[in-house]
């Protein structure tokens, strides 16, 4: 696939956290004729470039995972109530549709609905609406038929019912799973780039499980890799629809996002200015930003010690259904990243 076709069937798979295997899957058939490829218990990927390298040993990262919804109880008519899987506003649900996947591996269709404005009380209809008032419908009209025809019950994931787009002028992707698929789409490109270069360092691969919910899957990729640095490819919620134009620090198709600081980490600023030096030095575009919500898997690996800086590609409405990102932040993004694994050297890495 080229690097399009890719972010887009990065976009489309199915991958809420706990259940990434298909997002996994594609990703080992996108490194087809690396070596040193794993996949652990918890489905994270791993992946080693020049392991015989004496230098530092450099982790990029990844999250596989999507936010998505688990069916916790079927209901006696055939609706399932059902639990958000990562941080989602219960706005987002009412009225969307999603594809779930049922007990035998076949995807089955279910709308978001919630109590019709015919039939609520007037409490009901000035109420703010919450995930307890809200159920999936896959059509059923029993809960025999919807566990026994739909194959549906407890425990069956769901992801957003949304087909990626791209418009190829103005170089802009819509779909789903940006967070993190447009992050796991530019790590799997620098790491197609890097391959076979002389590098100053090791590059270790991973593309981790379970962010959305406590980031779980990256601290087993760190047990396993043992970094001395690592690069966190994020996809960030961009704020260039709703912010001031003085507060915009992560708009579109203005470049990375390189966070200074937020509510998991505060970021190693001798690694910091490195990386946005390289940047200005070699005329790729970045942004800085300092936030006051979010976290990443970076903030999870900068409590062990290791210096962490994460590349964020702006995506609008994150965490919703509808999202939006752009080819150029995608490819400053590979740009950045590949240019920093061309300069961490020894040397450097010890001066952060």
């Amino acid at each position: 696939m080229n690097e399009t076709e890719r972010i887009i069937a990065l976009s489309d798979a199915f991958g809420p956290s706990g259940f990434e295997e298909e997002v996994t899957e594609l990703v080992r058939s996108e490194l087809d004729g690396f070596d040193n490829i794993e996949v652990d218990s918890m489905r994270n990927l791993r992946v080693v470039l020049n392991p015989g390298t004496k230098g530092p040993k450099v982790m990029l990262d990844a999250h596989l995972d999507e936010v998505g919804v688990i069916v916790q109880a079927v209901r006696p008519q055939g609706t399932m109530k059902f639990l958000p899987v990562g941080g989602q506003s219960a706005t987002n649900f009412p009225n969307s549709s999603y594809r779930l996947r049922n007990r035998d591996g076949r995807i089955v269709r279910a709308a978001v609905a919630v109590k019709p404005p015919h039939f609520q009380s007037a409490a009901e209809k000035n109420a703010m609406l919450t995930v307890a008032d809200m159920v999936l419908d896959c059509g059923s009209i029993s809960k025999e038929q919807t566990e026994n025809e739909f194959g549906l019950g407890i425990a069956c994931p769901g992801v957003p019912d949304v087909s990626c787009t791209y418009d190829e002028e103005k170089r802009l992707f819509y779909g789903k799973a940006f967070d993190c698929r447009i992050g796991v789409a530019a790590q799997i490109e620098t790491l197609k780039r890097l391959k076979g270069k002389d590098l100053p360092c090791v590059i270790q691969g991973a593309f981790s499980v379970q962010e959305e919910v406590g980031e779980r899957g990256v601290y087993a990729n760190y047990k396993a890799f043992d970094p001395d640095l690592m690069i966190c490819f994020e996809g960030c919620p961009a704020d260039d629809t709703f912010q001031e134009s003085w507060m915009v620090q992560a708009g579109m198709y203005k470049g990375p996002m390189l966070r200074h600081f937020d509510v998991s980490m505060i970021t190693n600023p001798r690694f910091q200015k490195f990386a946005l030096d390289t940047a200005r030095e070699l005329n790729i575009p970045v942004q800085e930003s300092v936030r006051s919500g979010g976290g990443t898997d970076a903030g999870m690996i900068h409590k062990q010690g290791i210096p962490c800086i994460v590349i964020g590609i702006p995506v609008r409405y994150i965490h919703s259904s509808n999202c939006y990102c752009t080819l150029d932040d995608y490819k400053a993004a590979v740009d950045l990243a590949c240019a920093l694994a061309e300069r961490l050297t020894e040397e450097t890495v010890a001066a952060f």
